[in-house]
């Protein structure tokens, strides 16, 4: 019975995030299957370009993409490896 409710809340969510243009640090961890925390070394490092609006950070979902194709094989916890966008 929980996986149903998980399952429904999954496609939910993602329909959800497919609507949006921008997403947060959450949401965009759930996107690209990258941890938060890396998420927030990579805005730390300026290899992601973000949007901050007071405390909240927002990732417009085009740069996540073009990020994922860019760095596609390499080692994201590595700034010397990673691409900026």
């Amino acid at each position: 019975m929980f996986s149903i409710y998980a399952n429904l809340f999954k496609e939910v969510f993602f329909i959800t995030i497919q609507n949006k243009i921008a997403l947060t640090i959450n949401e965009s961890a759930e996107y690209t299957n990258i941890g938060r925390n890396t998420l927030r070394n990579l805005i730390q490092w300026n290899k992601l370009s973000v949007l901050k609006v007071g405390n909240k950070i927002l990732i417009r979902k085009e740069i996540l993409d073009k990020f994922v194709l860019e760095n596609q094989n390499n080692n994201l916890r590595n700034k010397h490896e990673v691409i900026a966008i």
